[in-house]
């Protein structure tokens, strides 16, 4: 297993667990201690866990500007963008939303044929500038952290749109506390566009997983399927089956 490849996996166990032991991310991965305290330093590095004597634990994240948050997991993002943008069929109408996941379906869809986009992402207008898509962008007010419009239930007529496929973005996903944000603007957009798609995809990548944030958008429930990454662990996605919320996992490496 190559050096990166593990770094990932030992992430990824931290975060499911929260609090561990040294001695347990050994035994778990098979490698000495002086291997795993390199790895923990190196996540330390790029500030992911934090160490106490004989362990570490996991740092949860705090919703970041956009254009930090464009190059983290850009290899999912994008694995999940292309899933997403494989599923819209020509002549349709979709809304992508704000996220840096939903950004990264755009090169993948300028080759459809008279499809529409309704957006509230200025990054995701701005992209399809010039292209053959017709753009419908949300009117309201500009969130500048997520170059994202907001606030626009006075200003358009939600009412008015026919779309066939959401994507909506999240920063928690939880059978218990359903899809959820940090900002209460931006749910208040998604709830919308929920309420009038025809189908709504979920996509995210696997790190928001069994976390809730503070303001719900919608519970699971209330989504038609959930497109992640292949590091989501396979018990939680027999757990997200078993509540009824089918999971579409796709490979973060091409073969």
């Amino acid at each position: 297993m190559y050096m990166i490849e593990r770094q990932h996996q030992i992430l990824q166990f931290i975060r499911q667990h929260k609090v561990v032991k040294l001695v347990t991310l050994t035994k778990e991965f098979n490698v000495s201690m002086e291997t795993i305290r390199r790895d923990v330093q190196q996540l330390m590095q790029n500030k992911k866990i934090e160490k106490f004597y004989g362990g570490v634990k996991y740092i949860e994240p705090v919703e970041g500007l956009i254009d930090q948050r464009l190059h983290e997991q850009l290899a999912e993002k994008i694995a999940i963008a292309k899933a997403c943008a494989s599923l819209v069929q020509d002549g349709e109408c979709i809304f992508i939303d704000s996220g840096t996941t939903t950004y990264q379906m755009t090169p993948f869809l300028l080759d459809k044929e008279k499809l529409t986009v309704v957006t509230n992402s200025l990054p995701v207008a701005f992209d399809l500038i010039g292209s053959n898509i017709e753009v419908i962008l949300l009117g309201g007010k500009v969130r500048h952290s997520e170059k994202s419009v907001t606030s626009n239930e006075f200003l358009f007529r939600f009412e008015h749109l026919n779309i066939n496929k959401a994507f909506i973005c999240a920063s928690g996903v939880s059978i218990e506390k359903g899809i959820s944000d940090f900002s209460l603007d931006e749910a208040i957009t998604r709830k919308q566009i929920i309420s009038i798609s025809q189908t709504v995809y979920v996509a995210t990548d696997s790190s928001k997983f069994n976390k809730d944030v503070a303001i719900q958008v919608c519970p699971v429930n209330d989504i038609d399927v959930i497109i992640t990454d292949d590091a989501l662990p396979k018990k939680t996605i027999q757990h997200f089956a078993d509540n009824g919320v089918p999971i579409k996992v796709v490979n973060t490496v091409e073969d």
